[in-house]
Formats: C-alpha cells, sequence, structure tokens
C-alpha cells in the first residue's frame, strides 16, 4: 500500500471500549490527507462514527493519539445532521456562524454563496425540519463548511440521499478538497467509497483493508470467478450473488478455481475481506449465526407455486393529486412472478406515493391499479410482504416475539423453531442492522407472500450483508414470488431485472441497467492538477463529479469541457467513457426537470 504523508491529521492506534464491554475501535488508524477525499466504509456497528468522532475531539479514545487542526477548524456533520428543525435554513447558518466566530459581513457573504451551491437559495426562509432528506444533508454540510475548516469530517452524508440531491452533496464535498481542507467522509456504500482518493474499511471495530481503491483491488487475496448457479459444498461458505450470477472467492492455496474468471472491483474486494476475516470474528461468532441461521430465506410453500404469467401488481395511467400538487403523472408499470423490479428515483419523484397506491393506502386520483388481480384491499395486502425503510420492527421486543406479532396479525401461527430465530431475550433494537433487517425480511416471507415490496431494504448494510439480504430476495423470487425494490443507490440495479426511473412524478425510463445507460458517454478529465481543473469546471457551471483524482461530467461534450478548461489544466487528458447508471439516471432527471411539461413515458426499447 502507498504510504500516507507524515504530517497528515488523522488517528494512529485508537482503542475504544463503550460501557458494557463493547469494543469500538481496536488498534485502528487513519492519515486525513490535506487536499483530497478520504472514506472509511463499513456497515452499521463498524465503528465508523467512533472513529470520525474521535477525529472531531467529540470522544475521547481509551488509547491512541488523535491529530487535528483544533476544533475551530474543524468542520463536523455528524449522523443526524445536527440541525435545529425549528430554526430556517439561514438561521442554522447564523447560528453556526456564530458559533465559529465568523464575521457578521463575511458570514452574509458565504451563506449566500453556499446556499446557492447547494440549491438551497429558494428554501433559505423554510424551516430545517420541512426539508427532504437530500436537502437537509445539504444544508448539514453547508454548515460544516460554513466557516472554511481545514479538516471537514462528514458521517454518513449521502445516507438516503437521492442520486441528484447526492451529485450535489458530492460537488460539495469535492470544493472543499478543491479549497485544500482535508476531508473525511463514513459510508456504508462502496460506489461512494470508490470516488475517495483513500478508503478504509473497517467492521467490527477493526481494519479490514485499507489504501488507494486500485490498490485495495490488487491486493485483494485469492482468486475470484463467478457462475450462473449457486455453488455447493464449501464453496458456498465463499459465495454471494451478485446480479444474475454468484461470485465465489478461492482464498490462496485452496483447490479451484471452478467458474469463469471476474475481474474484481472495491465492492468485491471489500467482500472478500470481510469472508477472509469471518472466522475470526469474535465479537459475533458467539452468538450472531445461531439467530441468523434459524432465519428462513427461501420459504417452502413459495417453491411449490407456480410461476403464472399474470402481472402480481399493476398500474394503469394513474394519477395522484394532493390539491394543486400532482405527485404521480401517469404512470403505469407491472411486476410480474419470479422478477424484481427496481424503482429509481430522486427524493419527490413519487415512488412512495406510488407504493402506497399499491398497496391501497391512498386512492389514485385517476387511472386504475391491480393488486393480485383485483383493487387493492386488506385481502389482497394479507399477501403481500413489505419491508419498510424503517423496518416495521418493534425495538423493544425480541425477534421471535416480533415474528409472533406478524404471525397473528396475518392469521398464521407461530412459525416452528427452527424457523423463528433464537437466542429470547435479546430486543430486536440491541442487534446489529444487518441482523435486524434479516428479521425484518423473515417477518416478510413468514406468511409465504406472493409479492415482495422492499424501501430500501439495505440501507446501512455492509457489503457482505447486503449481499446475503439480496439473496434472500432472489430465493424468495426464483421460488415464484415477485419484488418491487425501492433504492438510491445504484450498485444495486444490477440485482434486477428490471429498472423503473422516475423523475417529477412521472416514468422517464425502463429497462434493464444495459438498456438505460444504452450507447450514453460521459466526458473524463484526468488533470496533472485536479483541484485546479475542478474549480475552473465548476465555476463554468458544469455538473462535475470527483472519482479519486478524476473528474468526470455527465452530459457535457469534449469539445465543451476542453474549451472551459482552455489553458487553465496544461497537460490534461479529455476524452469520453462509457456512462455510469447514476450519470445516465441524472441526465434523465435533469431532462425531465428542464421540460417538466413533457408527461409521457420514455421506454427504453429492448
Amino acid at each position: 500500500m502507498t504510504a500516507r504523508a507524515a504530517d497528515d491529521w488523522g488517528a494512529q492506534a485508537l482503542r475504544l471500549r463503550f460501557p458494557g464491554g463493547v469494543l469500538a475501535l481496536d488498534d485502528v488508524s487513519l492519515a486525513v490527507a490535506r487536499g483530497q477525499v478520504t472514506a472509511v466504509v463499513g456497515g452499521d456497528g463498524a465503528g465508523k462514527t467512533s472513529l470520525l468522532r474521535c477525529l472531531a475531539g467529540a470522544i475521547r479514545p481509551d488509547s491512541g493519539v488523535v491529530r487535528g487542526p483544533g476544533p475551530l477548524r474543524t468542520g463536523y456533520l455528524s449522523a443526524g445532521s445536527g440541525l435545529y428543525p425549528d430554526l430556517t435554513v439561514t438561521e442554522n447558518l447564523q447560528f453556526r456562524a456564530s458559533a465559529y466566530g465568523v464575521a457578521a459581513a463575511t458570514a452574509r457573504t458565504r451563506i449566500a454563496d453556499l446556499t446557492e451551491r447547494a440549491g438551497l437559495s429558494a428554501a433559505r426562509h423554510r424551516l430545517a425540519g420541512q426539508l427532504s432528506g437530500g436537502m437537509r444533508q445539504k444544508l448539514g454540510v453547508i454548515a460544516a463548511l460554513l466557516h472554511e475548516p481545514d479538516l471537514l469530517i462528514l458521517d454518513e452524508p449521502s445516507t438516503g440521499v437521492d442520486p441528484v440531491s447526492r451529485s450535489g452533496l458530492w460537488s460539495l464535498i469535492a470544493s472543499a478538497a478543491a479549497a485544500g481542507a482535508a476531508v473525511v467522509l463514513a459510508t456504508t456504500y462502496s460506489d461512494d467509497a470508490q470516488r475517495a482518493a483513500w478508503v478504509l474499511a473497517l467492521d467490527s471495530g477493526r481494519e479490514l483493508t485499507a489504501g488507494r481503491p486500485e490498490e485495495i483491488v490488487a491486493a485483494m487475496p485469492g482468486s475470484l470467478v463467478c457462475t450462473a448457479t449457486p455453488p455447493t459444498g464449501g464453496a458456498a461458505t465463499r459465495a454471494w450473488r451478485r446480479g444474475a450470477t454468484w461470485r465465489i472467492w478461492y482464498p490462496p492455496h485452496t483447490a479451484g478455481p471452478t467458474g469463469a474468471p471476474v475481474t474484481a472491483d472495491l465492492q468485491d474486494a471489500i467482500t472478500v475481506a470481510a469472508l477472509a476475516r469471518e472466522p475470526d470474528s469474535a465479537t459475533e461468532a458467539a452468538w450472531i449465526p445461531a439467530q441468523w441461521d434459524a432465519l428462513p430465506a427461501r420459504p417452502a410453500a413459495l417453491e411449490r407455486r407456480p410461476p403464472g404469467a399474470e402481472p402480481l401488481a399493476t398500474t394503469d395511467g394513474v394519477t395522484c393529486r394532493f390539491g394543486p400538487l400532482t405527485a404521480v403523472r401517469d404512470v403505469s408499470i407491472e411486476v410480474r412472478p419470479r422478477e424484481i423490479v427496481g424503482l429509481i428515483g430522486a427524493n419527490g419523484a413519487g415512488k412512495t406515493t406510488l407504493i402506497r397506491m399499491l398497496l391501497g393506502l391512498i386512492p389514485a386520483s385517476s387511472g386504475r391499479v391491480t393488486l393480485l388481480g383485483e383493487a387493492p384491499s386488506r385481502r389482497t395486502r394479507r399477501r403481500i410482504g413489505y419491508v419498510p425503510q424503517g423496518l416495521g420492527l418493534y425495538s423493544d421486543l425480541t425477534a421471535r416475539q416480533n415474528m409472533q406479532f406478524a404471525a397473528a396479525v396475518f392469521g398464521g401461527g407461530v412459525p416452528p423453531s427452527p424457523a423463528a430465530p433464537g437466542q429470547p431475550g435479546i430486543p430486536v433494537g440491541q442487534l446489529p442492522l444487518g441482523l435486524q433487517r434479516r428479521v425484518a425480511f423473515a417477518q416478510a416471507l413468514a406468511h409465504e407472500p406472493d409479492l415482495l415490496i422492499l424501501d430500501e431494504p439495505t440501507s446501512g448494510v455492509d457489503p457482505l450483508g447486503r449481499a446475503r439480504l439480496w439473496q434472500t430476495i432472489a430465493a424468495a423470487v426464483e421460488s415464484g414470488a415477485g419484488a418491487l425494490v425501492s433504492t438510491h443507490y445504484m450498485e444495486e440495479a444490477g440485482e434486477c431485472d428490471r429498472l423503473i426511473i422516475m423523475a417529477d412524478g412521472a416514468v422517464v425510463a425502463t429497462g434493464t441497467a444495459t438498456q438505460i445507460i444504452g450507447a450514453a458517454q460521459t466526458t473524463v478529465v484526468e488533470a496533472p492538477d485536479w483541484a485546479a481543473a475542478f474549480t475552473v469546471l465548476d465555476r463554468a457551471g458544469l455538473p462535475v463529479a470527483l472519482s479519486g483524482r478524476t473528474l468526470r461530467l455527465p452530459g457535457v461534450s469534449r469539445a465543451e469541457a476542453e474549451r472551459v478548461l482552455a489553458d487553465a489544466a496544461a497537460g490534461s487528458r479529455v476524452y469520453a467513457a462509457p456512462a455510469t447508471l447514476e450519470e445516465r439516471f441524472f441526465e434523465l432527471a435533469s431532462a425531465r426537470a428542464a421540460d417538466g411539461a413533457t408527461t409521457s413515458q420514455r421506454r427504453v426499447p429492448a
């Protein structure tokens, strides 16, 4: 791995134990370089927040050294955004400026500039508590940036944020690094980590791997192959589903491999690092597997259900209005047995309203909704397995008690052991998030539903845990059910058989990820001084995204990028590359915003 500069800020050999004996950090070190973005990646309970709070000076570690510029030169965004919901956008920023001693005139200029950059100018008199999730996160970031800190610490700034808002967030983050700040952020998603120049992956308070993204991939031990069918025997313990195929990891000096070789990416490398650690995970091995293995992954009754040809859920030209607001506009979709349909859109695109109409919780203003062959009703909802973003579990009940309650609601009996989770007496609220989500999945599957409706089902889960949850979804679908999955993260789109992209209440594209991307291209800039190139492009108002030290400009032609850069970035290489799904989504959403009067659906040909 590449060594970090000796004068960087960061932490060395941190150990932190919480009351009750929970080891939050175990000999964790991280150097945070100035002028670049560093990512700390891991699932809930990995130690990310503990590490960032130590860096911010919010908690003191039991041992180890923390080096930073001091509290007045540090900007910190907590996982809860740190905003006052009963203050307006401007009042929150004015309070933050006063707390850091920013002069009134300087504060006025900075507030005007940052709210403009964040797209919050029109909302500056709105209460923070009335903002969407993406707007709140952007407000939290600019509040942390207001006093121009030397060290910017962001705890999961993009969790639960849609792709359009995430693009705006990353523009703000990149601009801070371009101005010379050291930026460190926590995330659960490897596509966020891929944008950083340096990555630290944590699990159970310990380092899994660290380095530049390309170094982590290159250092992955053993070999990786893919197969079309799930492996058996010992290979099954080292395998996970990704998209329509199975990845199998073969450690060094093991027999095999059997399958097609795979060119690993960062998500693969972090997953392999977690698999390599699994036998040594003393923190969880004592009690989690007994519960994890007890949860059903493939209900037997589903295996006996014929696939069927009729759609499980349809909307035919549905529109939903709330007074003068049109939340959904003339939308027609369908979900069939044995398919996973991904529902993707920015906050406010109409996804939740569409799901609530499908469930019969709100009526359509016009159009027709069909659920399992008839109008939605309490009877049809009994055949639905629903996992809301908040999981829908009672935190003070055990996993078994939650399942008993769900069984009573759906009119069934209590699943016999081992179908019900073990370890009685442990409330769900005290379980790791990955296991909580598995309990929620088990509860949703226990009554053998025909249709799964899942809202952000893997939010906050580490890559390996996320892969296993997707295996559960795929197993139910292969057995005859259908699934409608709402997600903000494009790396999960590959798990879906078909995607529906919404913007401004309308469907703007449908098809597979490959079909939706089509021949779309993105302009890429490789500059000797990425910060100088970023600043020039950003000031010109172009949508520029940071990926390590490379810049990507979706929807911008190569000629336009070269014209703007001119002599400002001598020695730069500017070229076209295939667009990512997130970049294509950004283009579709931007186009919809530009011609919002257009209500026709754009379908991508198969």
